[in-house]
């Protein structure tokens, strides 16, 4: 129908994250948005708005085809642009790790993305120039400590991306992954360290990291502005680096040996104070 607003589906859009804000970025630029998220109560502004909000459960398959269902119905089988964006956050050390909760995270933050691809597959190849906008994060490239789980979560949604971007070229599907610099999120539940960690000594020290990877947030509703007019050029980036700290982590990622790195994590978060302590030495 000549005139008819191209439809974007965004999962994970519960208030105060950046789903939400772009489900608000896109719906101003005049595109048809489906709003998604596990709780219909996190998106009633959106729905005040006049934006749709379906319920939706990215690691739950039967809640993915509901979803498709639903949107093919109403939107005549088409969908311009799948936007994943749920996902979990997780503070734990490596030889700390639970691995009930990282399959747990893996099931959000990557299973759940390649399920959606596959599922919401048919409408995409309808709508011609359709494009899947993939939410990844410079902690993808970075070591932080204690987010080790999550990192590599973002590294292996990146990876995918990469091949996926080449396999659904000829179909007439572009990929873009959107590496996220620090922008607010309310992803993040930053606890204490359990009484059997390894790192217990260190416990003050873990309780100030927030602080160091928080510094300078962007504002969701700013990100989502670049993201709306990166993902939606005729040509989009297969990456895009956007957000505070985005390039200069793409810079040391690119020129800056991981030996280098290593030098500068263990500046930033004292990590010569951890050896210390760890080796009962102070």
């Amino acid at each position: 129908m000549a005139g008819e607003k191209k439809a974007v589906l965004i999962t994970g859009c519960s208030a105060g994250g950046i789903g939400h804000a772009l489900a608000l970025e896109f719906f101003a630029q005049g595109y048809r948005v489906f709003a998604t998220a596990r709780r219909p109560e996190s998106m009633a502004a959106l729905t005040d708005k006049g934006i749709e909000t379906l319920v939706l459960d990215v690691t739950d398959a039967e809640s993915i085809a509901e979803t498709k269902k639903e949107v093919a119905k109403r939107t005549d089988g088409k969908l311009y642009m799948l936007v994943n964006n749920a996902g979990q956050g997780w503070n734990q050390a490596v030889f700390d790790t639970n691995l009930a909760d990282m399959r747990a995270l893996f099931e959000t933050n990557v299973f759940g993305p390649v399920a959606m691809m596959r599922e919401f597959a048919p409408l995409l190849l309808a709508a011609g120039d359709a494009r899947i906008l993939q939410m990844s994060s410079i902690a993808s490239r970075l070591p932080t400590p204690f987010n080790g789980i999550y990192n590599a979560s973002k590294a292996a949604l990146s990876a995918l991306s990469d091949t996926a971007r080449i396999e659904m070229a000829p179909l007439g599907i572009q990929v873009i992954v959107m590496v996220c610099g620090t922008v607010e999120s309310n992803i993040w539940n930053w606890g204490t360290l359990s009484d059997d960690s390894l790192y217990k000594p260190i416990d003050d020290l873990y309780q100030k990291m927030p602080e160091k990877m928080q510094e300078n947030l962007m504002p969701t509703a700013e990100f989502a502005k670049i993201v709306v007019k990166e993902s939606t050029k005729t040509r989009p980036s297969a990456w895009v680096w956007a957000g505070p700290a985005s390039w200069t982590v793409w810079f040391v990622d690119t020129f800056l040996p991981r030996t280098a790195i290593d030098l500068i994590f263990g500046r930033v978060f004292n990590i010569p104070e951890w050896k210390k302590r760890l080796q009962g030495k102070s």
